[in-house]
């Protein structure tokens, strides 16, 4: 399967009406990859693998992990805003600020009821779930083309200049270089970790597809 086309896309003819209801699918989607994040987090079998990456920079500089991806977020943003064009949008501020609150709201409903007390097949089901889950919303944010997480947009971005590579690939070699960075740096790595690494870049690979024609019927965008 070749690359699911430029992720890149020219949005200037958008008027405000179009742009809210892009904008209104994004949240969606982020809403969805998130609740796919908790089902992850809440299972306690290894943090995602970004986050591995926050977490040794965080032991190093002796700041929140909060703190740190707040900073990482930001850097990511205007490093990209100034060497690439057509990616970063109003959707990845909106990524950028919008997943902690959501994931906070989703583990206030559903902690009571997935924990480290649950029992590991509760735990095992979350874990897996919650990567189908969280591609799938992943796969929805990047479709709506109005722009997607500052994290996520190293994967996209990479898979443009790539083209040879397809995109779960190039997501994987990603998300392992963040895990074996933020591990060196003092990051905790669980097995659950090591399942997002080879499980997320070919999930959304098959979802983007499905998901894109769902998104472009309501945009009536081609």
């Amino acid at each position: 399967m070749a690359n699911q086309g430029k992720f890149a896309s020219d949005t200037s003819g958008r008027n405000a009406a179009a742009w809210a209801k892009a904008l209104v699918i994004l949240l969606i989607g982020l809403t969805i990859a998130h609740l796919g994040v908790t089902l992850f987090l809440l299972s306690e079998l290894g943090t995602d693998t970004f986050t591995v990456f926050i977490q040794g920079l965080s032991r190093v500089f002796g700041l929140t992990v909060g703190t740190v991806h707040v900073i990482v977020l930001c850097i990511l943003m205007v490093v990209m805003l100034l060497t690439t064009k057509g990616y970063v949008k109003p959707g990845t501020v909106v990524c950028a600020f919008c997943g902690g609150p959501i994931i906070d709201l989703f583990t206030w409903i559903l902690g009571g009821y997935i924990n480290v007390d649950a029992g590991m097949a509760v735990r095992i089901i979350s874990m897996l779930l919650g990567c189908v889950i969280l591609s799938a919303g992943m796969s929805i944010v990047i479709n709506s083309n109005a722009g997607t997480g500052p994290n996520d947009l190293v994967a996209v971005i990479l898979s443009d200049k790539i083209e040879k590579v397809e995109f779960r690939w190039v997501r994987v070699g990603c998300d392992l270089f963040f895990v074996v960075l933020g591990f060196i740096l003092g990051g905790t790595v669980g097995a659950g970790t090591i399942v997002a690494v080879f499980l997320t870049g070919p999930l959304v690979q098959f979802w983007l597809p499905k998901t894109k024609k769902c998104v472009q019927a309501i945009l009536h965008e081609e």
